[in-house]
């Protein structure tokens, strides 16, 4: 059994969904790992990671409204609003999502379907350097 770990950094333009499958695919080859479990951890609070269709750039931008619409700004009973009136949606649209994912490997690749792809999911309006720490084990 082995194991191997590294951060990948995902710069982000706002909110939204940045497709970054390509570089976790990258990651798990170059681990020389052919068999084994990849998890992927988003070391922020106002950021999350889905596994979601690649295929047709409507549905990011459909669920990227969905939750705009669903957690909106400027709630009169929010009380953390120091950082901003984005902040606090953000955190609330982490919450609803996933902070972590957990893909199978197999014959040295993620093993996603057709048309899925790995996202982390942006919920602040300013760019970021989003983390998200990639470890893998297996033989």
């Amino acid at each position: 059994m082995r194991q191997t770990q590294a951060v990948l950094r995902i710069a982000t333009r706002g909110p939204g969904l940045y497709e970054f499958t390509a570089e976790v695919a990258r990651f798990v080859a170059a681990s020389g790992i052919g068999e084994g479990l990849l998890t992927l951890y988003c070391r922020h609070t106002s950021a999350s990671l889905t596994i979601q269709e690649n295929a047709d750039p409507d549905v990011m931008r459909d669920l990227a409204e969905f939750f705009r619409r669903l957690v909106r700004e400027g709630e009169p009973w929010y009380r953390h609003v120091m950082e901003g009136p984005d902040d606090m949606p953000a955190h609330i649209r982490s919450a609803l999502t996933d902070v972590s994912l957990s893909i199978p490997v197999d014959g040295g690749r993620p093993v996603l379907g057709t048309w899925q792809g790995v996202f982390l999911f942006e919920h602040r309006r300013r760019p970021h350097e989003r983390q998200v720490v990639a470890h893998l084990i297996g033989a």
